[in-house]
This record gives structure tokens, C-alpha cells and sequence, in this order.
């Protein structure tokens, strides 16, 4: 996928940190990971392509996944014929116009893998597909909110958590020296991996969110506060918010302890996975450090993001220690002990 793979600019041009990490993979492991990043981000974009009709996106999104099944002539351009030109990115619309090569890319891998491949996508568009519905809305005036932290939960695995159990099915599938590892007790650590991820996009998005008429906050924990989610539009909400996103945080938190655990589980020779797996657990810890000396996590003129520079320092740290746990932990103590709560 990467190197001489024509897919990997691609790859490139619509993920940045992700790209590092599939780069520094295995070469066994990147078609399928690789594929199945590029086609959940094609879902991405045409779920996320507001000039559509909702309900034409959701038809265009089921008729994408029954086109990893069975393809269908003329489905898969009719897909991209009603949502590239739509599209005011010029890598999404690359991304799009390039989903036929895509596919044919996915027919060809392994038959396991491309079983792997149907199922994270089949879930991960199950969750886009729900959240078409569940927010009808496309701005603060259709503003809609998941009503419990239960659903909230769910939310995270259909679009993040799947992506840890699939991580480690092809990682176990192709990597001979994870053949001793305890699958069951692997795929719920690395499920709640994806859960620390997202939790830290919820978060961080929160103002974002909410002007595009979704409100990731239970209602059922707003009004424990007396709020509602329209209340949130207001950025002198914040203080009174603040204990309930203080509570999501620490959620986030011992997340993130399970994804090191996963870390830590990879066996020192596998030191590509290890530093894979190292990388968006730092930059995460990062962003939940930012996001907590942020004085208002309500105000949508706040950006809150890692500063380039920093997650290459990160990086090149890391690649110095990835072979001591001792080390590594130690680092993760460091991020984890200055988030101020």
C-alpha cells in the first residue's frame, strides 16, 4: 500500500497521521488496512455531502456496501456521477472518482481479508447510516442529541471501536509471531483502543458538532446539569457543562489504558505495530491535555489541535523507545499525570 502502490498518494492526500502509521506497517498488513481506510473515508464523504438529500446518501451508502458484495454494473459510477461534482475538496473529489480503483483493489486482496474488510466497513457504515437518522438536522437550527452515555457507547464502536477488532484480526492473520495472543482479550482491548480515539474527536468536536446539528452529549446527562442541548450553543455554558465533559474525559481516559495495554501486548520484535499503535495514543493524550486547559470547550473560535512540530517530536522519541515498555509507559504516565481534572 505503501511505496510503489498507486493508492498510496492517495492515501497520503486524505490522512496525513494515519498515513504515517499504515507507512510504518508491515508491508503484509497495509492492502487491507489501507483499503478499508480509503473506503470508509469515501463513505465519510458522501455521508457527509450536505447538497445530497439525507435519505439519497443513506440509499447511496447501503448501494456502496451491497457493491463490496456483489458489484452490479453501473451502480458504482452512479454513486460517484451524484456526489464528486458536489464536493467542495478537491481530494474528496479525487477520492471519489478514484472509489472504482478502490474496489477493484479490494476484489483483488486475500479472500480472508476481503471478508475482514466487508465486515469493519459493513459496521462503520451502519454507524454513518444511524447517524443520518438519528441528527436529521444540518445546522444549530435541527439541532438533535443521543440521549443516553449507552448510545453514546455504541456510537463510538460502529464508527472506532470495530476498527481495533479488525486491526487485530489481520494483524493475527499475518503476523506469526501475535499467534499466542488471547483473541477474545486482544479484540476488547483493542476495541476500546478505537473507543479512546473517538471519544477524543467527540470532545474535541463538540462546538463543530453542534452547528452541524449534532449533539454527541447525552440529553439524559444534560438535564442531570439542567441543560439542554440547545443551551450549548452558548459559550457561557461552558462552567456549567464542564463536570459532565470532565466525567467523558476520565471515560476517555481509562480508554486509553486498554489501548496501551494493547500496546504493551505487542511483542518487542514487532516494533512496526508497536510504534503504529504508540503514535495516535500520543497524539491523543496530547489533544485530551489541550482540550482540558482549555478554558472554554464551548466556544467554536477555539481550535484545538497539536501543533505539527510536536507530534513529530513525538514521533521520533518514540521510535527510539518503542522496544522498552518500561519506556513507554513511562511516557504515557508523563501525558496521562499533567491532564489537570
Amino acid at each position: 500500500m505503501a511505496g510503489g502502490d498507486p493508492t498510496s498518494a492517495l492515501l497520503k492526500s486524505v490522512s496525513r497521521s494515519f498515513y504515517l502509521s499504515l507507512a510504518v506497517l508491515p508491508a503484509a498488513v497495509r492492502p487491507a488496512i489501507g483499503l478499508a481506510y480509503l473506503l470508509a473515508r469515501a463513505a465519510d464523504t458522501i455521508a457527509d455531502t450536505r447538497l445530497i438529500d439525507r435519505h439519497q446518501r443513506i440509499t447511496h451508502l447501503l448501494a456502496l456496501r451491497d457493491e463490496l458484495d456483489v458489484p452490479e454494473p453501473g451502480r458504482l459510477e452512479a454513486i460517484v456521477d451524484a456526489t464528486r461534482s458536489v464536493q467542495s475538496l478537491a481530494v474528496e473529489r479525487a477520492l471519489l472518482e478514484r472509489l472504482p480503483g478502490c474496489l477493484a483493489a479490494y476484489q483483488a486482496l486475500l479472500a480472508d481479508d476481503r471478508r475482514r474488510v466487508r465486515r469493519v466497513l459493513e459496521t462503520i457504515m451502519q454507524g454513518m447510516t444511524e447517524d443520518l437518522t438519528r441528527f436529521p438536522g444540518e445546522d444549530e437550527g435541527g439541532l438533535a442529541a443521543l440521549d443516553t452515555r449507552a448510545e453514546l457507547d455504541r456510537y463510538t464502536y460502529l464508527v472506532a471501536g470495530c476498527v481495533g477488532e479488525f486491526w487485530t484480526e489481520v494483524h493475527v492473520a499475518h503476523r506469526p509471531r501475535l499467534r499466542h495472543w488471547d483473541l477474545e482479550k486482544m479484540t476488547g482491548l483493542g476495541i476500546r483502543f478505537g473507543k479512546a480515539l473517538q471519544m477524543t474527536n467527540v470532545l474535541r468536536d463538540i462546538p463543530r458538532d453542534l452547528r452541524q446539528g449534532r449533539c454527541y452529549l447525552p440529553r439524559h446527562d444534560l438535564a442531570l446539569l439542567g441543560l439542554e442541548p440547545k443551551d450549548l450553543l452558548d459559550p457561557k455554558t461552558g462552567p456549567a457543562l464542564r463536570p459532565l465533559l470532565v466525567e467523558l474525559l476520565n471515560v476517555a481516559l481509562d480508554h486509553y489504558e486498554a489501548g496501551w495495554q494493547y500496546t504493551f501486548a505487542i511483542p518487542k520484535r514487532e516494533t512496526r505495530m508497536r510504534l503504529a499503535c504508540a503514535w495516535p495514543l500520543l497524539i491523543g493524550l496530547r489533544t485530551l491535555d489541550l482540550l482540558a486547559l482549555a478554558p472554554n470547550w464551548l466556544d467554536p473560535g477555539v481550535v484545538l489541535k497539536v501543533p505539527r512540530i510536536r507530534v513529530y517530536g513525538m514521533m521520533a522519541q518514540s521510535v527510539a523507545t518503542v522496544w522498552s515498555t518500561r519506556a513507554l509507559a513511562r511516557k504515557a504516565r508523563q501525558l496521562r499525570e499533567r491532564i489537570p481534572l
